[in-house]
C-alpha cells in the first residue's frame, strides 16, 4: 500500500497538472459515472493529501475522495487521453495531461462536511506544513501512544495515531531510534517520541521530493560502505525493510521479521535490543 509520502507527492503532481485548469471527468469503468458527470467540464481547483488519502477540489466544496488501497494506481501522463485501456474508474483530462484511476479502494464524490469527517479519524499527518511549527501535531500521536500498551511497531501503523505511516516508514524509524518494535507504547519517553516525530517529518518530506524512501545514514551508503546497492521494487536505501536474513549495516547482525498485525514487521536483534522494564528498587 503506497504510504504517505506517495499520496503527498501524487497531489502535488496533480494540481501542476490541472490545478485552475477545466478538465473532462469520466468513468470509462461506469463505477463512477453517476459523480463524474456532477464535476465534468468544472474547474479542478487543487489536489491535496492527508495520511493516505486523496481530495480533488472542485467548485462548491465537492471533492473527490480516492484511498488507493492494496492494488490502486493513479497514473498522470502528457499529451491528449487515449482510448482508455483496462478497468479505469476514473479519468481526468485537461488539453496537455490525463490522469487514470484504477483499482482504488475509494472513489467517492463527496461535501466538505465528508471530508471533515474523514479527517476527523486520522492522527496527525507528519507531512502537513504545520509539523514541526505546531507542537500540538506531535502532541496528538503522543497521547494516544503514551497511553496505549500496545506495542509501537502497531501504533504507528494505526491511521489514527498517526496519517500516513506505512510499513516502510515504520520498520526504519524503529531501527533509525533502535527502538524495539514490541515495546509497549506507554513505557516510551516523551523525549524518545519528539525525536521520533522530527526524524520522521524529514525522512517523509525528503521522500516526497525524491520520490522514494531512503532512510539509511550518510555513513551506511553503498559509496561509504562499499557495498552493492539495494536491488528492490520499492527502491531507495533502507536498514531492515525487506531486508530478512541479511546483514544489519549497524552491527552485522541478521534482520529478523515477524507478523504484527497482519503486516510484516522487521528488526535488527542486535541494534533493537528487547525492551526490559525497569524492576522497582528493593527496599
Amino acid at each position: 500500500m503506497p504510504e504517505g509520502h506517495t499520496l503527498h507527492r501524487l497531489a502535488a503532481d496533480l494540481t501542476h497538472a490541472f490545478g485552475g485548469r477545466t478538465v473532462r471527468v469520466g468513468s470509462p469503468q461506469g463505477r463512477f459515472a453517476e459523480s463524474a458527470a456532477q464535476v465534468d467540464g468544472q474547474v479542478l481547483e487543487r489536489a491535496e493529501a492527508w495520511g493516505k488519502h486523496l481530495f480533488i477540489a472542485f467548485p462548491g466544496e465537492r471533492f473527490i475522495h480516492v484511498h488507493l488501497g492494496l492494488y490502486g494506481k493513479f497514473l498522470i501522463a502528457r499529451g491528449e487521453a487515449p482510448a482508455p485501456v483496462g478497468q479505469v474508474r476514473l479519468r481526468i483530462a485537461g488539453p496537455e495531461s490525463y490522469a487514470d484511476l484504477r483499482g482504488a479502494t475509494t472513489c467517492d464524490l463527496i461535501t466538505a462536511g465528508q471530508r471533515d469527517a474523514v479527517l476527523e479519524r486520522l492522527g496527525p499527518d507528519p507531512l502537513r506544513e504545520d509539523a514541526l511549527s505546531d507542537p500540538a501535531q506531535s502532541e496528538r500521536a503522543w497521547a494516544r501512544i503514551s497511553r496505549s500498551k500496545m506495542p509501537i511497531g502497531g501504533l504507528l501503523m494505526n491511521q489514527e495515531v498517526l496519517a500516513g505511516v506505512g510499513n516502510v516508514y515504520r520498520a526504519e524509524l524503529l531501527f533509525r531510534h533502535r527502538i524495539d518494535p514490541m515495546r509497549p507504547g506507554n513505557t516510551l519517553q516523551r523525549r524518545q517520541w519528539r525525536a521520533m516525530w522530527t526524524d520522521l517529518v524529514e525522512l517523509m518530506h525528503q521522500g516526497v521530493a525524491d520520490n522514494r524512501i531512503d532512510t539509511v545514514r550518510p555513513e551506511h551508503t553503498p559509496e561509504a560502505m562499499g557495498r552493492a546497492p539495494r536491488v528492490d521494487d520499492h527502491g531507495g536505501e533502507v536498514y531492515v525493510y525487506r531486508r530478512t536474513g541479511q546483514p544489519c549495516h549497524v552491527c552485522g547482525r541478521a534482520v529478523r521479521t515477524a507478523e504484527l498485525q497482519g503486516r510484516n514487521l522487521f528488526w535488527c536483534p542486535g541494534c533493537q535490543r528487547p525492551y526490559r522494564p525497569r524492576t522497582a528498587a528493593v527496599q
